[in-house]
């Protein structure tokens, strides 16, 4: 069964009260974070604190993520270091732009642990051809769009809908899809669980994207209810699932399924949404 990411929030690793009420959160995943949370004064802190959290457990089903600070800064050597041996679920790396960048952060963490990858500069998109093909070689297991440092590198004025952004998202998505790994959205700065929140979660369930990246518990309802399977999307993978089950159907490539012509690529993607 595929584990569900839905929901991934982040959590400053500096803050004790945040880890603690990670853990009882209703998110698919807990990214404590060393980097952009984090003030540089408190970098050492928060990276003991979230080898700390790895060490205590008590986050049950949730997987248990870390985002370090870049390589080329004064504390990315030590994280990796420090997660290399506590091993946390994944190690999240900010700024990836190359299979080079892969290879770097493989070599300074080992050969065990997975990687997640920042998809966030311009070099990212049009190098996510070759991020792809590289992901099996370096562990890299999954993709996070980080649409708002994008945007910055790019210089362009995103709107409600994230026009300028749409293209990034759909190659993060397709790239993510070729090389069979998890694509999660970017996070929404609107932080209350209202209209722009859900039709931002909407929009990156339409596109493809497994789940969103969360900065607040507030988005976790949201990004869980657009991201799941409705009830009638189950309803229709039962019934097309009991269709192909079907003796008569065993050596169909296509069938007639409530008036609706469903191939077995369908199937496939019943079978998905069931788990």
């Amino acid at each position: 069964m595929t584990r569900p990411r839905r929901s991934a929030l982040y959590m400053p690793a500096s803050n004790a009260r945040a880890i603690e009420k990670a853990r009882s959160l209703d998110c698919d995943v807990v990214i404590l974070d060393l980097e952009d949370a984090v003030a540089p004064d408190l970098k050492s802190a928060a990276r003991d604190a979230a080898v700390a959290a790895i060490g205590q457990g008590g986050f049950g089903a949730r997987e248990l993520v870390v985002r370090v600070n870049g390589l080329d800064t004064p504390w990315g050597a030590a994280d990796r270091a420090a997660l290399a041996t506590a091993r946390p679920d994944a190690i999240l790396l900010p700024k990836i732009s190359t299979p080079a960048d892969l290879a770097a952060a493989r070599a300074a963490v080992g050969s065990d642990v997975p990687l997640w990858a920042m998809i966030e500069t311009c070099a990212a998109i049009l190098n996510l051809g070759a991020l792809s093909a590289a992901a099996g070689a370096h562990g890299l297991t999954c993709l996070i769009a980080g649409t708002n440092d994008l945007a910055k590198e790019m210089r362009c004025r995103p709107d409600a809908a994230r026009t300028p952004l749409l293209p990034a998202l759909a190659l993060i998505v397709t790239a993510a899809r070729a090389a069979g790994i998890t694509a999660l959205d970017a996070v929404c700065n609107v932080l209350e669980d209202g209209p722009l929140l859900a039709a931002e979660c909407a929009q990156g369930a339409m596109f493809g994207f497994d789940g969103k990246s969360l900065i607040h518990p507030a988005q976790i309802a949201a990004a869980n209810r657009a991201f799941g399977a409705s009830e009638q999307q189950r309803d229709w993978a039962r019934a097309v699932v009991a269709a192909f089950a079907l003796p008569e159907n065993a050596d169909k490539g296509a069938i007639r399924v409530d008036g609706e012509m469903i191939e077995r690529l369908h199937l496939a993607e019943a079978e998905r949404l069931l788990g």
